[in-house]
């Protein structure tokens, strides 16, 4: 189960992110967060990039939906995800995870 939070400006999603990993995707949850691998290797924001597209993809979400929220230099990051509720994402992502 991922530890999704709502926010006034939306849901904050914590992601787990893995960069130069062999595939993109979305590849599980660990401790409350959700697990990402991109290929991409993290220099100047480009692997972040690459995590909005794949948990867009993974989700059903439109890429405008999703905003890093926090952890820019870190492989534990928040994404701000708008215009879902929780719910409906806990929904979403469960399915991605599976």
């Amino acid at each position: 189960m991922i530890d999704l939070r709502v926010i006034d400006e939306g849901v904050l999603l914590p992601v787990l992110a893995r960069a130069k990993a062999r595939h993109n995707g979305i590849t599980g949850a660990h401790d409350g967060r959700l697990k990402v691998s991109v290929t991409q290797a993290p220099e100047k924001g480009k692997a972040n990039t690459v995590i909005e597209k794949v948990i867009a993809t993974g989700s059903g979400l439109r890429r405008s939906q999703i905003a890093l929220w926090s952890g820019d230099t870190n492989p534990k990051k928040e994404f701000l995800i708008t215009g879902i509720s929780a719910t409906e994402l806990n929904a979403r992502l469960s399915v991605a995870t599976q």
